[in-house]
This record gives structure tokens, C-alpha cells and sequence, in this order.
């Protein structure tokens, strides 16, 4: 079976090889064949360190197939069906998810210290248990969602993860009130779907900002009302809030820096949404009298923030609808022997969502 692989943390480049075996299959286990999945930036933060990963591994979690075989005891979906792969799925009895938080459930990253791969030179891990850059893999029942058959793969793959991601953090986590004026720091397929989300919410003003000129441009197509670079943004903080500030911030990126931007950024009383996973040692410095005395809210979004099935339809239905477009997120298209002219473009922000034709 044909992978990419990476095999040591710190590498810029996957080695696309044909010796990879999907393990693990059994009781309570499904085997897919990926069919599309799209390049997230968490696999280069993957690949790079900044998220947690044991090596050698496959990345990829942002993926969708049919599914070629069930092992005993799986009911949800029989071989043949189209599936998302959700490379967080709820147990459904932990206290996270009996308090309704199933976005915090552990259980998908217990998956991620299991290998999911073989080669001949021992074990390869699946980037978040899962490991879509490959043509099959191996995974929990509960990863494998069933999809509509008139959802192609290619709009499946992001569903599974920038999309839900982006659109969940202005839906759930933000729940951003109409009329209100909104900045979104980082404007790649997450970003833009957070645009797509507070578009839908209602409100009146949506700054996009990100250092490249195409996704600003992009950003404008998808719902901004203003585009700017990172300089621009204090002159578009004092043009449409008269210097004080958006009621709400999206920080897109993961890092520290544009954190701090966001929440300067944000009004006093308003609200600063952290969507970007950034590394372990990289702090956010507040003190505690602008804490106390601004009254912003800071709110993580993990995932979405929100129950990962109910937003996979809920998405579905805004695409049926025409309420969002989730195929102009995709600007491009490779086969997995090109992957790594995917990963440049995601470096150097040419694309939007490359996505990976398997």
C-alpha cells in the first residue's frame, strides 16, 4: 500500500513509499479507503514539532472514503459506505462527554500512541490515530462517520476538520451576535470558514487579515467586508470602531504573537477566540490588571467547540443549501506522489485547502 511517510520529526519533506501496511483491524475497528484529504496546517505543525507526534508517521487527518471491511461488533456503517474520518471522536462515557463537552473527549488521542501503520522496518504512527495520507487505514468505529452519497470526497475531507473547525468557532464557541463587527486573524481554509460562520451569524463587519495578498482577495469572495494585512489592521481598528476595538477577534494562527495582536485588538468586553494549536512553549503573556480590567473573554476552540456529529450535518446541510461554499476552499489539487508540492504550497500561502487525490 502507498503512504507518506515522515521519518523524522524536524524533516520538510514526506517520502511517498509503497512497502506501508494498515494494522490494527479487529472488533470494533474499520478499514477505509481514503479516496480525498486535505493538507491542515496541523500536519506541518506536526511535522515540524510544534504539535506532539511520535515518529515515523503518516500525516493526514482531514480525510474521506468508503469503507472496505468492519470488524465485529460495528454496526454504524457496513463496507461500501461513505465515510468522514473524524480524527476526534466522543466515547460517549467519560465526563467530558456526559457533560455534553464532547469536543474534550480523550479517547481519539489515546489513538495517537498506537501504531497504525507497518513497514518492514517496524512500526509507523497515524498522525492524530488516523494518518489520511495513504490510501488505507485503519480506525476506530467511531471515526468513521457515514456521509450522504451526494456529498463528494473531496467536500467530506474538509468537513472533517478545517471546516467544522473554522465554522464552529463563530457558530458555537463565538456565537456571534448579528450586527456586530468581527476581525479574523489568518486566513487560510480554518480562517475562512470562521469568515463563512459569522457571515452567517450576521455580522456587520468582517475583517479579514493575513500577510498574503491572495487570501486576502479570497477572504473578500467568502464573506469579508475588509481585507488587510497585518499592518493594516490598526487602521482598520480605528476606521470601523473608532479605535476601540472589534467585539469579536478569531486568532487563526497559533502562535503567541498574533494572539497578543488579537487581543489588543479586541474591545474592551469583547470577545478573543484562540482556533489556532500552537506549542507547548509558547506563552501568552497577560498581566493581570489589563485582565481584570478589560473584561475580555478569551475562549479556546477546540475542534469547533461543539458536538462533532451535529456540526458534521449541520455543515452538510448549509453546503446543500447554498449557505456556504466549501468547494472554492479547494485551490488546488495533487496526486499523493506530489504531496510534498503540497506542502509548499500550504508554506507559502498559495493555497486556501490543497486537496490530496488518492
Amino acid at each position: 500500500m502507498r503512504a507518506a511517510v515522515l521519518h523524522e520529526i524536524g524533516q520538510d519533506k514526506l517520502e511517498v513509499l509503497d512497502d506501508v501496511e494498515a494494522v490494527g483491524f479487529g472488533p470494533g475497528r474499520v478499514r477505509i479507503r481514503v479516496r480525498a484529504t486535505g493538507l491542515c496546517h496541523s500536519d506541518l505543525s506536526a511535522m515540524g514539532g510544534v504539535l506532539p507526534q511520535p515518529a515515523p508517521f503518516v500525516p493526514g487527518h482531514e480525510g474521506a472514503g468508503e469503507v472496505l471491511e468492519v470488524g465485529e461488533g460495528v454496526t454504524r456503517v457496513k463496507p461500501g459506505d461513505r465515510v468522514v474520518v473524524c480524527w476526534l471522536p466522543a466515547c460517549g462515557a467519560c465526563p467530558a462527554c456526559k457533560r455534553g463537552q464532547t469536543e474534550l473527549c480523550l479517547a481519539g488521542f489515546m489513538n495517537a500512541g498506537t501504531p497504525n501503520f507497518r513497514r518492514p522496518g517496524g512500526d509507523v504512527f497515524g498522525f492524530a490515530g488516523t494518518g489520511t495520507f495513504a490510501e488505507e487505514v485503519v480506525v476506530d468505529a467511531g471515526c468513521a462517520v457515514p456521509i450522504p452519497d451526494d456529498v463528494p470526497f473531496d467536500i467530506a475531507a474538509l468537513i472533517g476538520c478545517g471546516v467544522t473547525t473554522g465554522l464552529g468557532a463563530a457558530l458555537n464557541t463565538a456565537d456571534v451576535e448579528a450586527g456586530s463587527s468581527v476581525a479574523v486573524i489568518g486566513c487560510g481554509g480554518v480562517g475562512i470558514s470562521a469568515i463563512q460562520g459569522a457571515r452567517l451569524k450576521g455580522a456587520a463587519e468582517i475583517v479579514a487579515v493575513d500577510p498574503v495578498a491572495s487570501r486576502r482577495e479570497a477572504a473578500l469572495a467568502f464573506g469579508a467586508t475588509k481585507a488587510v494585512s497585518p499592518d493594516e489592521l490598526p487602521g482598520a481598528k480605528q476606521l470601523l470602531t473608532g479605535g476601540e476595538g472589534f467585539d469579536y477577534v478569531f486568532e487563526v494562527v497559533g502562535r503567541s504573537a498574533t494572539a497578543r495582536t488579537a487581543y489588543d485588538n479586541t474591545r474592551r468586553g469583547g470577545t478573543l477566540v484562540v482556533v489556532g494549536a500552537g506549542a507547548l512553549d509558547d506563552f501568552l503573556q497577560l498581566n493581570m490588571f489589563e485582565l481584570f480590567f478589560d473584561e475580555k473573554r478569551i475562549l479556546p476552540s477546540m475542534y469547533g467547540g461543539g458536538d462533532v456529529l451535529r456540526s458534521y450535518e449541520r455543515t452538510i446541510g448549509l453546503w446543500r443549501a447554498g449557505r456556504i461554499d466549501l468547494s472554492g476552499l479547494i485551490t488546488h489539487r495533487v496526486a499523493l506522489t506530489e504531496i510534498n508540492e503540497a506542502l509548499d504550497q500550504m508554506r507559502t500561502g498559495a493555497a486556501l485547502r490543497t486537496c490530496i487525490e488518492i
